[in-house]
């Protein structure tokens, strides 16, 4: 419990993967690896249908990356071997071959957003506020950017990454195509789920399959744009604006 952890439970064809850390849900290498492989190793099962990616506790979905090791950072190769850990979470998101249902209950910070943005269908309490806070750490939300602005499109995305300190309501974001439904409520966004993916389960698996495959059409050069990005990234962490921002945030 102490360092957070990523479990997977299948149910009736549904593959429910939870992940936690007492950091509000930030996710440090090691936890970004186990839920990259429990998404594939979802993918590949036979009897599961469909994902629900969920995380622990009530108000806060995933505050993004770890600071701690963030800030532990000391050359480009370290730096882009982290960014990568979110680089091949939503590389499995998008390649598992199953729909991907996000259950987001709470707040969801950088990171986050963008494991929220790469699921297929997503669904959120009105307490699931969003916010790209990468430019105020002296990054930018390069590596989560393609999921983003696949989802809300460039003039979304644009306005949530030039304002990392603003905090998007659940409804703006189902607005802009983030969210698919908001509820009032986690019991209700859980009654919802069960409703919803009980329905899903009951359709013909290999038209399930296929959306996937249509719903992912023209992204096949992901995993080189996202490496790409994960460079960026690598490389703006070590300067001496990120280093003393994290720092800040660190302490506060």
């Amino acid at each position: 419990m102490e360092t957070g952890f990523v479990k997977k439970i299948v149910t009736q064809n549904i593959a429910t993967i939870e992940f936690f850390h007492p950091a509000h849900n930030s996710l440090p290498g090691n936890l970004l690896a186990e839920l990259r492989n429990e998404i594939l190793s979802a993918g590949e099962d036979k009897d599961v249908l469909l994902i629900v990616l969920k995380s622990k506790g009530d108000r806060t979905y995933c505050a993004g990356a770890s600071f701690t090791e963030l800030v532990a950072i000391e050359n480009e190769e370290t730096g882009k071997r982290f960014f990568m850990g979110f680089a091949h979470v939503i590389n499995a998101i998008r390649s598992c071959g199953k729909i991907v249902i996000g259950r987001v209950q709470g707040k969801t910070v950088g990171g986050g957003v963008g494991l929220a943005a790469a699921c297929d269908y997503c669904m959120a309490t009105k307490y699931a506020s969003v916010r790209l806070s990468e430019l105020a750490v002296g990054i930018g939300p390069f590596v989560i950017g393609p999921a983003v602005e696949r989802k809300v499109g460039l003039s979304a995305f644009s306005h949530m990454a030039l304002s990392p300190n603003t905090w998007q309501t659940a409804e703006w974001a189902m607005q802009k195509g983030l969210f698919t439904e908001v509820f009032e409520s986690t019991e209700k966004l859980d009654s919802g789920l069960e409703e919803f993916t009980s329905s899903l389960v009951s359709m013909n698996p290999d038209a399930l399959n296929l959306l996937k495959k249509v719903f992912w059409e023209n992204t096949e050069d992901w995993t080189a744009l996202l490496e790409q990005r994960a460079e960026m990234s690598g490389k703006l962490i070590l300067s001496d604006f990120a280093k003393t921002a994290i720092q800040g945030f660190l302490k506060a």
